[in-house]
């Protein structure tokens, strides 16, 4: 494990992500891509195909209604990449497309809480309730902020080391939004949709909130 893969690794973890590892990162924050496997960065690169695809699924069964009701959060081309504030925030996540048979092309999950930490200079993102909770950091490129984390289950208390279970493994873009949300768009989870869209609203909006 490479000295860039440990650090993001660290800060996967809770506990470790308040001790001093992190702290090092302050003056050496690891590229994205030089952390992500190879299958999340070819998951990455196809973000916005899964994002077309979601939505003709989704409006073809008869969602285009609520589609257009959320504006720029459901526009591809909407976002810009930045890193979110620290605070608190209410968040939603939307499920677009479905692979193979069966499923539902569109489904909106309630609000729940989550939270934008300073990790000694790697932002983090942590889904604070609920039976799935993804939970990583945020790292950033010239081009685009990234989201690289792991999912928790159930009452486990850790996240695993990213790129230990690639079915638990999470990569996605994280973008603000001319209406002052922001977004982290998913694509290709493992699992039922073709790209999660996460909304995040801050629950105190304030200057440090805006995107700019």
């Amino acid at each position: 494990m490479n000295k860039a893969v440990l650090i993001a690794a660290c800060a996967l973890l809770v506990g470790c992500a308040r001790g001093g590892a992190v702290e090092s990162a302050a003056s050496a924050v690891p590229d994205w891509r030089n952390v992500a496997t190879p299958a999340d960065r070819a998951r990455l690169r196809g973000w916005r195909t899964a994002f077309v695809t979601g939505l003709n699924q989704a409006r073809s069964a008869g969602h285009a209604a609520e589609i257009a009701r959320e504006g720029p959060l459901l526009d591809p081309d909407a976002g810009r990449t930045a890193r979110p504030a620290t605070g608190d925030y209410r968040c939603r996540v939307i499920k677009l497309g479905v692979k193979g048979q069966g499923g539902l092309p569109y489904v909106a999950y309630p609000p729940f809480m989550c939270r934008i930490d300073d990790e000694g200079g790697v932002a983090s993102f942590t889904k604070l309730t609920g039976s799935q909770r993804p939970v990583g950091v945020i790292l950033g490129s010239p081009q685009r902020h990234v989201f690289l984390g792991t999912l928790v289950l159930g009452d486990e208390k850790r996240a695993l080391d990213y790129g230990r279970d690639h079915e638990r493994d999470l990569i996605g873009a994280v973008e603000a939004l001319p209406d002052g949300r922001w977004r982290l768009i998913m694509p290709y989870p493992h699992y039922e949709s073709l790209i999660d869209v996460i909304e995040l609203v801050p629950t105190s909006p304030t200057p440090e909130h805006r995107p700019g």
